[in-house]
């Protein structure tokens, strides 16, 4: 089984637990999601905080998409371009954050290298049981 392979069984498998719902694939490449911890939040009952670790292969990206959520991303590795619906494309490196609201959609979400990977923290304030990640 190729690493390739190994990786796509992996994402489909995060997928299912993270009750991500299946996205059109008119994308470079689903990225490799890794779920680290999901935890009700202390003082407010409904929700809950989700961190996940997200790597992009050399030339990979998200479909659109929104999360209905809070979303707080830190660039661990590589370089990132992020972009949220009428806002202004961003280049992130290690050490750089991003965010996005409960209401906006993430139009780009890309590694900016076509020959390093590139990982970054996601942490997600989220209605409890609600998706992770909603197509667009």
């Amino acid at each position: 089984m190729t690493s390739r392979t190994r990786a796509m069984a992996l994402l489909s498998l995060v997928s299912g637990a993270l009750l991500v719902e299946p996205a059109p694939r008119a994308y470079a490449g689903p990225p490799a999601i890794v779920p680290l911890m999901t935890k009700p939040l202390h003082g407010a009952p409904a929700r809950e905080v989700v961190v996940m670790t997200v790597e992009y292969a050399p030339g990979e990206s998200d479909p659109v998409h929104r999360h209905h959520a809070q979303a707080f991303v830190y660039v661990l590795e590589g370089t990132v371009e992020m972009q949220l619906k009428g806002g202004p494309l961003v280049k992130l490196g290690p050490g750089q954050t991003f965010y996005e609201g409960p209401d906006d959609v993430h139009i780009v979400g890309r590694n900016a290298s076509d020959t390093r990977p590139a990982k970054f923290l996601v942490v997600l304030v989220k209605d409890q049981g609600a998706p992770v990640l909603v197509p667009e």
